[in-house]
């Protein structure tokens, strides 16, 4: 009977929504490794991860999708928009080399925040920290990524350094509807028309933009103390990320407004990310994610696995009932019985 209970109890329990299979798996930590009540167990990668990547085995999914989205949208042609040759005034700067490499965003921009992100781990042991947070850095990125190539495409806005990619004999050509008609290298040309907005921005404030919100988190700027000595370790990746774009402009790669706009959109999509699996900064539970907390408030109020129970409860007390009704027609029987021979005798005597 009670093998029977463990296991409908165990299988008819939503084991993995997070609190619930916590709460089961912290209780047997505690009770194999001797820990008091009440005392919480580590959230680490090796006890928990399991769980949360089945959790959120369909956000990794959406993220191989948009990954190939990426990618798609990174193959795909630009729209060649119309460049008459009195539009050449502001598209005949020179044609440099990027100070700020295209291999090294991603390692600023992703593999920067995940060190801290990893440091703090290896402080706090808890594997909700580190997931939510890689998991929301590179939606932050790779949404930003996403809506900035799709615009590219769509706008097709030249260069600062389109004349020399178009003719980079300084020889200018065009058509009878005066359009240009390049003689330049065709991927040149190509990059040439995929000014707006700036990608080296957005990649920038979205990976850089999601490590301050989670620094500002975690030290706990917005705690009324008035330490605002704490500001300058938000404000810092955000300086970098604005240093970038104003190299953008300096290579001539980009003008101002595909820089503004690149920031903008990297802002506001980290903003959203970062809000889906932590607090705002400001707030008292800032410093961790929602789940932890939802974690807490598990292990504080366990919950009852009412489905199972209800259904073992209901068994119980249908057999129960099924007996009672067996003994009151028992009873039952035995008080008509008596109730008809007592009558009959009745009867009887009155004949006589």
């Amino acid at each position: 009977m009670l093998l029977d209970l463990f296991v409908v109890l165990r299988f008819s329990a939503p084991h993995f929504r997070d609190g619930l299979w916590i709460y089961e798996n912290c209780n047997a930590f505690q009770f194999n490794s001797g820990m008091r009540e009440g005392q919480l167990c580590s959230h680490t990668l090796r006890s928990h991860g399991v769980a949360i990547a089945r959790i959120h085995m369909h956000d990794w999914l959406i993220f191989l999708l948009l990954m190939m989205i990426e990618v798609i949208l990174y193959l795909t042609h630009p729209f060649y928009r119309y460049v008459g040759k009195d539009m050449m005034s502001d598209l005949k700067y020179p044609f440099k080399d990027n100070t700020v490499p295209v291999w090294a965003v991603p390692l600023y921009a992703m593999l920067l925040p995940i060190a801290v992100f990893l440091f703090v781990y290896w402080r706090r042991r808890d594997i909700y920290d580190l997931h939510h947070a890689i998991l929301g850095l590179f939606y932050s990125v790779l949404i930003t990524a996403v809506i900035t190539d799709a615009i590219k495409n769509a706008v097709g806005r030249p260069r600062p350094n389109f004349f020399w990619r178009c003719f980079p004999d300084g020889k200018d050509v065009y058509d009878q509807l005066g359009n240009v008609i390049c003689h330049g290298d065709v991927n040149v040309i190509k990059e040439g028309h995929k000014s707006f907005p700036s990608g080296h921005t957005s990649w920038s404030f979205a990976g850089l933009g999601f490590l301050s919100l989670y620094l500002s988190g975690k030290i706990q700027v917005f705690d009324q103390g008035g330490h605002i000595a704490k500001l300058c370790i938000v404000f810092l990746p955000l300086l970098f990320a604005s240093l970038v774009g104003v190299s953008r402009v300096d290579d001539y790669w980009h003008h101002w407004q595909d820089v503004f706009a690149g920031g903008l959109l990297g802002l506001v999509v980290s903003t959203f990310c970062y809000l889906q699996f932590f607090p705002p900064p400001y707030h008292s539970q800032g410093w961790g994610p929602y789940a932890y907390f939802r974690v807490l408030e598990t292990l504080a109020n366990p919950p009852q696995p009412t489905n199972a129970m209800n259904v073992v409860q209901n068994e119980q007390d249908v057999e129960r009932q099924e007996v009672d009704d067996r003994n009151n027609d028992r009873f039952l029987g035995l008080s008509i019985d008596a109730n008809s021979r007592s009558t009959m005798q009745e009867t009887t005597t009155e004949g006589k």
